[in-house]
């Protein structure tokens, strides 16, 4: 498996990602972006790297750590949907819930 695509919203989360970071530097902000879509490729790639968290959700969900942000992803037929992208710190059961509402 080497494909991927970004569900609703997931735009929206690497927006807001780049957003935070170049307030203080625009060259940091894209190289994390840069850094994330990397992370979504190696995942397509080795789509089982993830983990579940069953105690953060029901949700049939993969986490996904890179540095200070998770990514959550579901595996598909062919294909890895990325789900969202989120910093680590936040309340995730609260943030899925929001997601999936």
């Amino acid at each position: 498996m080497n494909n991927y695509f970004l569900g609703p919203g997931v735009e929206f989360d690497l927006e807001s990602i780049w957003d935070f970071i170049a307030r203080d530097d625009v060259n940091a902000a894209d190289r994390w972006l840069s850094k994330l879509y990397d992370a979504f490729e190696l995942i397509a790639r080795s789509p089982g790297i993830g983990h579940t968290r069953r105690d953060l959700t029901v949700h049939s969900v993969l986490f996904w750590p890179v540095d200070a942000y998770l990514i959550i992803y579901r595996v598909q037929v062919d294909l890895v949907e990325v789900v969202a992208v989120t910093q680590g710190s936040r309340d995730i059961p609260s943030f899925l819930r929001r997601q999936h509402s």
